[in-house]
C-alpha cells in the first residue's frame, strides 16, 4: 500500500522532495506513539489547531465584533458562526492536503501555476500577511497603552521587540511553541467568560441572533461590518499555516497512516476552532450587551476598555479585557511568522533566517501603524484595525479556490479527494464570499464608504 500510494505521488510530481520540505526545520518532528490508546494518540497530534485558532482571535477580530455588537446588538451572532463553519470546512481541506500530499498549499499552488503567477500570488499572501501583522501590532499598542500608560508610538515600537521572544521559542521546539500558544488562548477564553457573565446578556436575544437575518445582506453599513468578521474570521494566511504545520507529526505516511493523521488532526482543529467561535461569540456577546440600546457607539478598542466597567459595574472588567488583548496581540505573531516562512519558501522558493523574516515582516506593518498613528491618532488606527480585517476578506478567494481545487481533484489527492457533497459545499462556500467580496469592493467605490 506504502508503494502504491508514493508511486502515485510521484507519478503526478507531487511526491514531497527532499529539497523543498515544508518548514523543514520541524517538519516530522513530533513524535506520534505506536500502539497507543485513542487519548494518547489525539494529544500527541494536537497543537497545531490551536496555532491555526490563534489566527481567528487575534485583535482584527476584536475591532469588528465589537463594532458589530454596538451597532447592530446581536444580529452579527450568525455571521461569526456561518464564518465558523465556513473555517472548520477550509481548515480541514487544507490539513487533509499537506498529509496526504506532503505539500503545504503554497508549494501546491506554485506546482500548479509556475513560476510568474506564483510571485503575484506570493505578493497577494503577503499583503494579507501584513494586514494580519498591522492588527497585532496595533492590538499588542492598545493593550500596552490601556495597562501600562505607555504612548501607541511607543507600544508600535516596542512591538517589535517580540522578535526575540519569537527566536527564542523556535529554538526550543515545535511543542514548547503550541505549549504558551495554548495557555495564552486558555487565558483569553477564562477572561471572557468571566465578562460575558458580568455583562448579564439577554439569553433569547442572543440565542435568536445566531440565526440569520435579511437585512444583513440588504444593510450595506451591516454587510461591510459582516465582510470584516468573515476576514477576521476565516484567516487566508491560516490555510497556508495549517497544510505545513499539520507535517510536523511523525504519522506513517501509508495510506492507513495518512487515514489516521487526518481524522485526529480534524478533531484537533475542529475542537479548538469552536473555542475560538467561543470566544469570537463572547467579545460581540460583549459589545451587545454592554453597549448596544444604551446611547454607546462604540467602535474603537480603547472606548471598549473605558466605557466596559461602568456599563457590566464591575471594576477590574476593563483590565482584564486589556490583559486578554495582549495576550490575543502576542499569540498571534507566533503564527504570522510562520505562515510568512511558508509562503515565501513555497511560492517563491526563497529561503532566508527566521530573525531576518521577523523583522522584514514585523517592520513592514510598524511603519503603516506609527505613521496613520502619528497623523490621525487613536481614531486612525480604529480604522486601520477595521480595514486591515477587510482586506483579509478580499485576499481569501485566492487562497481559498486553489485549496477546493487540489482537494477536490482525484489526480492530485487518489482517495483522498474530496466527495461530492464536500465538493459542492466548498464551492458553495467560496462562491458566496467571492459575490459578497465584489459587492463589498463596488460600494466602497460608489459611495467613497468612511469607517466613521
Amino acid at each position: 500500500m506504502d508503494k502504491q500510494d508514493q508511486s502515485s505521488n510521484s507519478h503526478h510530481g507531487w511526491l514531497k522532495r527532499s529539497s523543498n520540505i515544508s518548514l523543514e526545520e520541524v517538519n516530522n518532528s513530533v513524535r506520534i506513539p505506536e500502539n497507543a490508546g485513542f487519548w494518547r494518540k489525539f494529544f500527541a497530534f494536537a497543537g497545531p489547531g490551536s496555532l491555526v485558532a490563534v489566527g481567528y482571535v487575534d485583535p482584527g477580530n476584536w475591532a469588528t465584533s465589537i463594532a458589530g455588537g454596538a451597532r447592530f446588538g446581536y444580529t452579527l451572532l450568525s455571521i461569526i458562526l456561518i464564518a465558523n463553519l465556513m473555517a472548520i470546512l477550509l481548515q480541514t481541506l487544507s490539513a487533509k492536503l499537506g498529509i496526504v500530499t506532503g505539500r503545504d498549499l503554497a508549494q501546491a499552488t506554485r506546482d500548479a501555476t509556475g513560476k510568474k503567477l506564483s510571485f503575484v500570488l506570493w505578493i497577494l499572501t503577503e499583503l494579507a500577511i501584513i494586514a494580519t501583522d498591522l492588527a497585532e501590532v496595533i492590538g499588542s499598542a492598545i493593550a500596552l497603552n490601556l495597562l501600562f500608560g505607555i504612548p501607541l508610538l511607543g507600544g508600535i515600537l516596542i512591538t517589535t521587540a517580540d522578535v526575540l521572544l519569537l527566536l527564542l521559542l523556535q529554538k526550543k521546539g515545535f511543542r514548547i511553541i503550541e505549549s504558551i500558544v495554548i495557555v495564552l488562548m486558555v487565558t483569553i477564553f477564562g477572561v471572557f467568560v468571566f465578562e460575558v457573565i458580568a455583562s448579564k446578556p439577554e439569553i433569547s436575544e442572543l440565542l435568536n441572533g445566531y440565526l440569520p437575518k435579511p437585512e444583513i445582506v440588504t444593510n450595506p453599513e451591516m454587510l461591510f461590518i459582516s465582510l470584516g468578521i468573515l476576514g477576521a474570521t476565516v484567516m487566508p494566511h491560516n490555510l497556508y499555516l495549517h497544510s505545513s504545520i499539520v507535517q510536523t507529526r511523525q504519522y506513517k505516511r501509508t495510506v492507513a497512516g495518512k487515514k489516521e493523521a487526518i481524522k485526529f488532526s480534524v478533531m484537533d482543529s475542529t475542537f479548538s476552532l469552536t473555542v475560538a467561535f467561543l470566544i469570537n461569540s463572547a467579545i460581540l456577546i460583549l459589545g451587545a450587551a454592554a453597549f448596544h440600546g444604551k446611547g454607546i457607539q462604540v467602535s474603537e478598542i480603547e472606548e471598549a476598555y473605558k466605557l466596559l466597567s461602568p456599563s457590566v459595574g464591575v471594576g477590574i472588567a476593563g483590565t482584564l479585557f486589556a490583559v486578554a488583548l495582549l495576550a490575543s496581540g502576542q499569540n498571534s505573531t507566533i503564527t504570522g511568522t510562520l505562515s510568512g516562512q511558508i509562503v515565501m519558501e513555497g511560492f517563491i522558493h526563497l529561503r532566508i533566517s527566521p530573525w531576518l523574516r521577523r523583522i522584514i515582516t514585523r517592520l513592514i506593518a510598524v511603519v503603516p501603524a506609527f505613521v496613520v498613528t502619528w497623523i490621525a491618532g487613536s481614531r486612525g488606527t480604529a480604522d486601520l484595525l477595521l480595514w486591515s480585517q477587510v482586506i483579509l476578506s478580499l485576499q481569501l478567494p485566492f487562497a481559498v479556490v486553489p485549496l477546493v481545487l487540489f482537494t477536490s481533484s482525484k489526480e492530485k489527492m487518489g482517495e483522498f479527494a474530496n466527495n461530492t457533497w464536500v465538493k459542492w459545499l466548498a464551492w458553495i462556500c467560496t462562491g458566496a464570499m467571492i459575490v459578497l467580496n465584489i459587492f463589498l469592493v463596488g460600494y466602497i467605490i460608489v459611495t467613497g464608504h468612511d469607517l466613521g
